[in-house]
């Protein structure tokens, strides 16, 4: 039995139903909606070929038919239209993106909002992340009379800010020469090798100012440990219980108890890293929960070696297309807002 056109073209008609309506597509919806030039009776012997052939099936002896995972997948690879963000897509998207964001965990984690609210579906993002931490830079900057900003850049690009508190803040030429110390002990580091010795000498260079090296520590280990660790941004998690697939309380409460599983996310993500873009559909996923789910993954670069993914969780009846696009369109904003922070960064230093 061959896959003709007249069999894709009811194949696309009953997904792109399905997906606009959530419900089972009959011969008379096809005929009626899609203008095939065929009958009624035609269009069921073609869904009953497809049904065995496995790319449809009934939810029930007297309804119409839905698509398969199967089916899905010949859409998702070779029927489904690319498009294009819409311009409101794209003005929504500008809006976020185009703020003064100076902390890269304040970018995922608006980068996961917008990403929802855009799609609808529940959205998960990890912080770009690299195979070596080492130190890159060290900028102490005034913050207020009684605090200074330490920023940490790491040599794969990965940033954090800290505030550390203080009596007073000392003078800007007391910070640059603080910052220079700073600089000459620790640049090109790993964390393994901050040593007794380097901590010593420290302690000497910065004189009155020596306390402030416990917390310039602290913070040092807690971002190169993070930009070693997978941080994961999630938004829109709520967003299940808006389709019909998930009024069943028990799968809608397995499905969320999947996702509040970090390793499963992270697991997801990492993933995704081998491509640029995947699609699993349903029984593709081997995360138990996630069966009635299709997961898409993007990848974004920050450079050959450190990179991050960008995942949407929905239904496998989700708009496939918009979500493609929104995807694409998002891997080119974060990662040009990625660099711009890097190239002030680099400035500033």
């Amino acid at each position: 039995m061959s896959l003709n056109d007249r069999k894709i073209q009811i194949l696309q008609a009953i997904i792109n139903d399905y997906i606009e309506t959530a419900e089972p597509v009959g011969s008379r919806t096809i005929a009626k909606k899609y203008n095939l030039g065929i009958s009624s009776a035609t269009i069921r012997n073609e869904m009953s070929d497809l049904e065995e052939m496995g790319f449809i099936m009934q939810p029930h002896a007297s309804s119409g038919r839905i698509p398969s995972d199967l089916g899905y997948r010949l859409y998702v690879d070779h029927l489904m239209q690319k498009r294009e963000m819409s311009v409101a897509e794209q003005r929504y998207l500008q809006s976020v993106i185009a703020r003064d964001i100076g902390q890269i965990d304040y970018l995922m984690e608006e980068t996961a909002r917008v990403i929802s609210a855009l799609t609808s579906y529940t959205s998960f993002i990890s912080e770009p992340v690299g195979q070596r931490a080492r130190i890159k830079q060290i900028h102490l900057l005034p913050l207020d009379y009684s605090s200074v900003l330490l920023v940490i850049v790491t040599e794969d690009n990965f940033m954090k800010n800290h505030v550390i508190k203080m009596g007073t803040t000392p003078a800007e030429e007391v910070i640059f020469q603080i910052s220079m110390y700073l600089n000459q002990a620790f640049q090109g580091c790993a964390l393994q090798q901050i040593d007794q010795s380097i901590i010593n000498r420290l302690r000497v260079e910065l004189g009155d100012y020596k306390g402030l090296l416990g917390p310039i520590l602290r913070a040092l280990e807690s971002t190169m440990q993070a930009a070693e660790k997978v941080q994961v941004h999630m938004s829109g998690t709520k967003n299940i219980l808006t389709f019909p697939e998930f009024s069943d309380i028990s799968k809608a409460k397995s499905l969320f108890q999947t996702l509040e599983e970090k390793d499963v996310l992270v697991t997801l993500l990492e993933e995704g890293q081998s491509n640029d873009m995947q699609i699993l559909i349903g029984s593709e996923n081997t995360v138990q929960g996630m069966q009635d789910c299709s997961v898409i993954t993007a990848t974004y670069k920050l450079s050959d070696d450190t990179r991050g993914t960008i995942g949407i969780v929905g239904p496998t009846r989700m708009d496939y297309s918009q979500v493609v696009s929104v995807l694409n369109g998002m891997v080119k904003n974060i990662e040009r807002v990625l660099r711009n922070l890097t190239d002030n960064n680099n400035k500033d230093g």
